[in-house]
Parts: C-alpha cells; sequence; structure tokens
C-alpha cells in the first residue's frame, strides 16, 4: 500500500526539499509504522519527528486524513491508506 506524506516548508530540508512523499507500507501499517520507513529514509527528519523514546515531539502535529492523530489512537493509529500530513507548531512572541 502507498501512503502519501506532506511535508511543511519547515521540514523539506530535512528530506532533501521535497514536499510530498510517498511510503510504501503493509496494508495494516500505523502511524509508527510509517514514521520507522521516513526515518529511515530521512533519519534528519526522522529526529525532527519524534523524541529518544520514539514518541512524537510535542511540537509536532500528523494529521491522518482529518484527523490529528493524538484525537486518534497516537502512533498505534491504523492508515487504512489515508493521507498524511504533517506539521509542526508555529509558535512566536
Amino acid at each position: 500500500m502507498s501512503t502519501d506524506v506532506k511535508i511543511p516548508a519547515a521540514l523539506a530540508s530535512e528530506c532533501g526539499g521535497a514536499r510530498h512523499l510517498t511510503v510504501d507500507l503493509d496494508e495494516h501499517a500505523t502511524l509508527a509504522d510509517l514514521l520507522d520507513a521516513v526515518a529511515a529514509a530521512h533519519p534528519r527528519l526522522g529526529r525532527r519527528l519524534r523524541d529518544e523514546s520514539g514518541r512524537l515531539r510535542r511540537f509536532v502535529n500528523v494529521y491522518i486524513g482529518d484527523e490529528e492523530s493524538r484525537r486518534l489512537q497516537g502512533l498505534d493509529t491504523p492508515l487504512d491508506g489515508r493521507e498524511i500530513q504533517i506539521l509542526p507548531s508555529i509558535a512566536g512572541g
């Protein structure tokens, strides 16, 4: 199963400037499986998305379809062929 991942401009430099990735996964893949595959192909991006314990960094939001992953099953959320969008939180003062 191919899963489309939208990468924001702020993180594109971590994956060679790509704004869109296509990741081939098992049909029963979860968000954790997707992030493992992304990190294997783009280690710098992987480190920006997850902390040392493998959890999503608190300032990174991942949408599976139209739902934020933390409101679903977090890293255990099945992808079911839905598009993934990564959005880092924006802070300022």
